[in-house]
């Protein structure tokens, strides 16, 4: 099993990439490739909605001056995905927000290219607002035709400060079980 893992923090070393860093940890243990991501703070431009994806039937965005591109093609090879972003004001941060448009974009209009590979979504907050950003996320695997993973409850964790997140242990036990849910479930359906 080969999973991306794609942090749209800002902070390299904050919350959220702590989280993923512990779900990497556990696909670590059970030999699974793993390849960590930094969104956040990139410069990912949002999608134009010009269609051309669509018409090019490419697998390509047409903006080409950032990574999305590449992206795009490794969640095509990858066989899981978990895309995981702290809460800004209810929502995940816009470098994730313009990722999964223009992924989305793309891999719709180009024969659904991540059809049936399982998708995670992670969310990180100071107090609350979690379920809205990490229903986002989710959805952009359901209406990619993936399957969805949960947890003992739903993947969200609590930490303002960077490190803070460590103290919410169950956070801690949620992801870890989500990692393991998407090792069993990958091992259930490729036989």
């Amino acid at each position: 099993m080969h999973v991306l893992l794609f942090n749209g923090s800002p902070r390299k070393n904050g919350n959220t990439a702590r989280l993923l860093t512990r779900m990497a940890d556990v696909f670590s243990e059970y030999n699974m490739n793993n390849e960590f991501i930094q969104l956040g703070g990139t410069a990912i431009q949002g999608c134009r909605a010009c269609l051309e994806c669509r018409e090019n039937k490419d697998e390509r965005c047409v903006i080409d001056d950032d990574s999305v591109n590449e992206y795009i093609q490794k969640m095509k090879k990858s066989d899981a995905i978990v895309v995981g972003s702290p809460v800004y004001f209810s929502q995940m941060t816009s470098e994730t927000k313009a990722f999964i448009d223009r992924c989305g974009y793309v891999i719709k209009g180009n024969g659904n290219l991540l059809s049936r590979k399982i998708g995670a979504a992670v969310t990180v907050a100071r107090r609350a607002g979690m379920m809205p950003a990490f229903h986002s996320i989710t959805d952009f695997f359901f209406i990619n035709d993936m399957i969805v993973p949960g947890s003992h409850y739903w993947n969200v964790a609590v930490g303002k400060d960077p490190g803070e997140v460590q103290n919410d242990e169950e956070g801690y036990r949620i992801v870890t079980r989500l990692a393991e849910n998407m090792i069993w479930l990958h091992k259930k359906i490729s036989g």
